[in-house]
């Protein structure tokens, strides 16, 4: 796949689709910042009991996490400090101080934080997605998150995703997470629909990268925050920053 490094190439992202295969934190819903908050809350209160850990960065959110399923992310920033875990079982308490347990640890501050406040979705993702449903396009949501479901209702988005494969169905069916395009072309098998005819939306250089490795018609990047030639690097065919662009 060519990236298109400027916006010439944006009528044409569309053409030919059947389907758009979106993730979901930080293209439809800002989430990613929920995340990002949940992610440096729970590793700013676990570096504090290491000496001479190197404190969490902003930088490191993009670097180490950012659209990988959850317990990955927590083992690839621990490796980024040299720190080592046992893993734990997948259901592990929360106040343990293994892999599972900073992950579901990570997981309730997150939980905690949208019950408080809700979630409001993107308004140029939603004229999107209204915009591709009267043109007849299916849509589905690819979403590392275990929380999509969850999310998507806290949104008033459910109804128009008729397929969602999240880190549950991903762990069910035995599919690698992002980079990985597995998941990515489960939810176009889902849809009844070869990957050839299925556009990819993606914030996060990990989708991008797993949109970019399957034989998908196209990468979207949504650029919030790691940046427009970061996502064009890692095979995003256009970049936006708002999804109202499109139409």
């Amino acid at each position: 796949m060519t990236a298109v490094p400027d916006t010439s190439g944006l009528a044409g992202a569309l053409s030919g689709a059947s389907a758009i295969l979106f993730d979901l934190d930080g293209v439809l819903t800002p989430t990613a910042v929920v995340h990002e908050h949940a992610w440096q809350q729970l590793f700013d209160g676990f570096l504090a009991s290491v000496p001479d850990a190197a404190p969490y960065r902003e930088s490191d959110y993009f670097d180490h996490i950012d659209g990988k399923p959850r317990f990955d992310g927590v083992r690839d920033f621990l490796a980024s400090r040299g720190i080592v875990l046992p893993e734990g079982p997948a259901d592990d308490d929360p106040a343990h101080d293994t892999v599972h347990g900073l992950g579901n640890r990570k997981n309730k501050v997150f939980n905690d934080i949208v019950e408080a406040g809700g979630v409001q979705p993107y308004e140029g993702s939603v004229r999107f997605v209204d915009a591709a449903l009267a043109r007849g396009l299916k849509l589905a949501v690819v979403s590392s998150s275990r929380n999509a479901p969850a999310v998507l209702k806290a949104a008033g988005l459910s109804d128009y995703f008729p397929v969602v494969v999240d880190g549950v169905v991903a762990v069910a069916e035995g599919l690698p997470g992002k980079p990985s395009p597995a998941t990515y072309e489960y939810a176009a098998r889902l849809l009844g629909l070869p990957s050839e005819e299925c556009v990819v939306v993606e914030d996060a250089v990990s989708g991008v990268q797993a949109g970019s490795a399957g034989n998908f018609l196209s990468v979207i990047g949504v650029d919030r925050g790691a940046g427009r030639q970061t996502l064009l690097d890692a095979g995003a065919t256009v970049v936006v920053n708002d999804l109202a662009e499109l139409f």
